[in-house]
């Protein structure tokens, strides 16, 4: 179970994962929450309760910090399920730069607190553009967003051939999932594609 969901953001409170959890538990089973989007939503997240047994949490640390290249995540549970697993990786799971990094960026509570007003507002405006361009926006976390619209793969090759790769899917044809652009110049080339996608629309509709 992802907790922000990707790619709709969909978001399950903690009390009904934990009541999942030991419903699994009771009967031999593990709940697995994924939590790779909780760095935006921390009262989601369940990790300082991952010590319950038949859950296991994982955290994934280059999406809100944008350090994917780090490759690195970790595993929350209780002892007995974390021993397992530390045994099956062996000692030298991660390098130490990549540790001396990640201990800094979680440290730096002005960063996390500043980043998450930035890629919430950055968030709102890119609901703005996808609207304007005649998108229903579906919802999705502040990292992504998640727009629908009838004309979804013409729409997605129009915007390929610009440049601008969002993410489609074959099973909803009618979805598509836009990344959040990094800067303003960013935000106007991409406001600028949909401006020509949306005249590209209505000349073939017409």
């Amino acid at each position: 179970m992802v907790n922000p969901n990707n790619p709709d953001g969909r978001r399950y409170a903690p009390e009904e994962l934990l009541a999942l959890a030991e419903r699994l538990n009771g009967r031999g089973g593990l709940l697995v929450v994924d939590e790779a989007f909780a760095d935006l939503t921390p009262e989601l997240s369940l990790a300082s309760r991952s010590a319950r047994p038949g859950l296991l949490v994982l955290r994934s640390f280059g999406k809100f910090f944008g350090l994917a290249g780090l490759r690195l995540g970790c595993a929350l549970g209780d002892p007995l399920l974390t021993g397992i697993l530390k045994e099956a990786l062996g000692p030298w799971a991660l390098p130490g730069p990549t540790l001396e990094i990640a201990t800094r960026a979680f440290g730096d509570a002005e960063w996390i607190a500043g980043t998450r007003q930035r890629l919430a507002a950055a968030a709102a405006r890119l609901d703005d553009q996808l609207r304007g361009a005649e998108l229903t926006p579906l919802g999705g976390t502040d990292l992504f967003r998640l727009a629908g619209h009838p004309e979804a793969p013409r729409l997605f090759e129009r915007l390929c051939r610009a440049g601008l790769l969002v993410r489609r899917f074959p099973e909803r044809p009618q979805w598509l999932r836009f990344g959040l652009p990094p800067d303003a110049a960013a935000e106007a080339r991409l406001a600028e594609a949909l401006r020509g996608t949306r005249r590209g629309t209505r000349s073939k509709a017409g």
